[in-house]
């Protein structure tokens, strides 16, 4: 559409995009996603509370019956009416290289990963993501993540500031196989079979398909593969009861039976890892430092999915380039990004536009967006998101 180059070209390269808040069945909400508590339930009480805000998405969710066919989808803004919007999916797949750059769109063929803020006060179940064999058995794709922490969006910790990952290196397979026949009939109380690490601000860590984890109770920041496929290894969390259907939903149908199976989504030797903390927590990696500015790696080391976050310093003025196209949102301060005004909410309405989100295209991130902070006081701390590619990202 000669509409989406025009817009594209006129707007430097640099794309406003309007929150997209999505409910979830399961668990409760930490109400730290800066939305109105009025709208939590803004979708109806039966798609469950308001607990995600997903970030430069191609990809729709996979989140039940109900939900609209484009949930989870970035949608850019055209003017100041949030109704009027284009997918960021159609300008990928209109623009091409033009927004991606040659190596994206050389290598992937589209914008292949996302982010988002996951935001529960109680653990998450202990889960795990589909490898790429595993998903492509039910026509989908693997799902490599990672984690950040962010000081800004956490004012508080929650009921379990810690995450499981994997099991203890002494557990066996058979132990699991054991509390995986019972997933119906008792409390299996898997994560007595893991480990917990408690959750540290301002770090982070890469999680690797067929990983068991149990995320915990803090606002999670998570760099992302272009999927939305799990199995539920835990029957019952916080009270909360899981049916079956969550731990075989990704399973061919022959297969829903097959505990065997089940287990074999594991990537067995990376859940006993005794060594799992030095091999993928990621603490933060500084980039460069000026009077001005300071950036930092804050998810790498992956074949996948990459992170930074820059903070602006109080009254300064730095002109951001990069290698890369990215997604990025705004955790603290506002003043100019690029043309324009940007700013961190302090309260959203569910459907309201912001000024915290943009994605940047490949021309305008080499270029460098000039980036002003007003303030005399308040910092820009900007979290921005891009596939691994990076020719600059840490191998770890």
């Amino acid at each position: 559409m000669e509409s989406i180059k025009k817009f594209y070209e006129e707007n430097g390269g640099i794309l406003r995009i309007i929150p997209t808040f999505l409910p979830r069945r399961f668990s409760r909400p930490g109400r730290r996603l800066r939305l109105h508590p009025d709208d939590l339930y803004a979708l109806g009480t039966h798609r469950g509370a308001i607990k995600e805000r997903w970030f430069s998405s191609v990809i729709t969710a996979q989140n039940g019956a109900d939900a609209p066919a484009d949930e989870g989808l970035s949608y850019v803004a055209i003017t100041d009416d949030a109704k009027d919007k284009i997918s960021l999916k159609q300008f990928v797949e209109e623009l091409g290289a033009d927004i991606l750059g040659d190596m994206i769109m050389e290598r992937y063929g589209t914008w292949p990963m996302y982010s988002k803020f996951f935001d529960y006060s109680e653990p998450l179940f202990h889960h795990l993501h589909l490898d790429f064999d595993a998903a492509a058995r039910v026509g989908k794709i693997g799902k490599p993540e990672a984690y950040y922490y962010p000081v800004q969006y956490n004012n508080y910790d929650g009921s379990f500031p810690h995450t499981y990952f994997g099991f203890a290196p002494d557990v066996t397979k058979e132990q699991v196989r054991e509390r995986l026949l019972d997933y119906t009939n008792r409390d299996i109380r898997i994560t007595e079979l893991s480990r917990a690490y408690r959750i540290q601000l301002g770090t982070g860590w890469y999680t690797p398909p067929g990983v068991v984890h149990a995320p915990g109770s803090y606002l999670t920041y998570e760099p992302q593969w272009n999927s939305d496929v799990n199995s539920v290894y835990e029957n019952i969390t916080a009270e909360e009861v899981y049916p079956k259907s969550f731990l075989v939903e990704n399973c061919p149908e022959d297969k829903q039976d097959d505990v065997d199976y089940v287990i074999s989504l594991m990537d067995w030797e990376a859940n006993i890892d005794p060594d799992y903390r030095e091999h993928y927590l990621r603490m933060p990696i500084e980039e460069s430092r000026d009077e001005n500015h300071v950036e930092k790696w804050i998810s790498y080391g992956n074949d996948y999915i990459a992170a930074k976050e820059l903070t602006v310093f109080p009254g300064c003025t730095y002109v951001d380039t990069d290698e890369l196209a990215y997604g990025c949102i705004f955790t603290q301060g506002h003043g100019k990004f690029g043309t324009y005004d940007a700013e961190t909410p302090t309260l959203l309405r569910y459907g309201q536009l912001s000024q915290d989100e943009y994605f940047v295209g490949a021309p305008a991130a080499a270029k460098g967006v000039k980036i002003v902070n007003p303030s005399k006081t308040e910092p820009m701390v900007i979290l921005k998101h891009f596939p691994a590619c990076h020719p600059k990202m840490p191998t770890k």
